[in-house]
């Protein structure tokens, strides 16, 4: 519970200037991104190279910045910004510390399935 709550702040600030979101969809992204950034010892796989957390967030938002008005809900972020490499077509991938490997797509709708069902309870 803590720890939703420490990312739901830290995203309000970073995605509240996103130009064509509402605040309920920029919460959202923001709190899909905090999640990756916040991953500890994990690994993002791009195109076949392996990213710590922060440098995997980092590049969401550079393409979340970049997706510009085509991105208006959590859901066209997860499929335009966090599923894959727009240069490669290939799928990102995350590597926990113990080994468990799934793709982005899924950690993420995990992620906002997670985030939704905490809405729903009044958190």
């Amino acid at each position: 519970m803590r720890r939703l709550n420490a990312l739901l702040l830290l995203g309000v600030v970073a995605l509240g200037r996103a130009g064509g979101l509402s605040p309920l969809e920029s919460q959202k992204i923001d709190y899909l991104i905090t999640s990756v950034a916040t991953l500890g010892d994990a690994k993002f796989i791009r195109n076949g190279r392996a990213y710590d957390a922060r440098t995997a967030a980092e590049h969401l938002r550079l393409k979340l910045r970049n997706a510009g008005p085509r991105v208006k809900t959590a859901e066209d972020f997860i499929r335009y910004c966090g599923s894959v490499s727009s240069v490669s077509g290939v799928p990102y991938q995350i590597r926990f510390s113990d080994g468990q490997v799934v793709t982005s797509e899924q950690y993420l709708r995990q992620q906002l399935s997670e985030f939704q069902s905490h809405q729903g309870k009044g958190v």
